[in-house]
């Protein structure tokens, strides 16, 4: 029975967001049946998760923030880090956070390879018995 995969791809970085979502799908098996949702930036992945609970076996969150001069980079990092942690406790589902916190687009673009490991994290997690 084919697995189904929800890919949660916040967008607002889109050349850095596409490099994390072929990372990530890259290393999918084809047993996987991937659907993916894109979103305006990352403080919108946990509800996107949220919503789509009960349809998907799995999850994974990716996106980019970048520091600016206010404390918001803080505040949105934490929350969407916050909101996933929580999702996946409660509903004992594997969500890889593929989301990246970098200081400078130079870092954004170096780290895309994240999403591969996002995916490899959730592939873990279900192959537990």
């Amino acid at each position: 029975m084919k697995k189904n995969l929800l890919i949660v791809n916040a967008n607002y970085y889109f050349d850095i967001s596409t490099g994390l979502l072929k990372n990530a799908i890259s290393v999918i098996p084809k047993k996987f049946k991937i659907k993916v949702i894109n979103v305006p930036g990352v403080f919108e992945i946990p509800v996107t998760i949220s919503k789509n609970l009960k349809k998907f076996d799995a999850f994974i969150a990716l996106g980019c923030v970048i520091k600016g001069q206010t404390p918001h980079f803080d505040f949105i990092s934490q929350a969407s880090t916050d909101g996933i942690m929580k999702l996946s406790i409660e509903s004992k589902k594997p969500i890889g956070n593929g989301i990246i916190t970098c200081l400078n687009i130079k870092q954004a673009k170096a780290r895309k390879k994240k999403g591969s490991e996002a995916a490899k994290a959730i592939l873990s997690v279900l192959s537990q018995k």
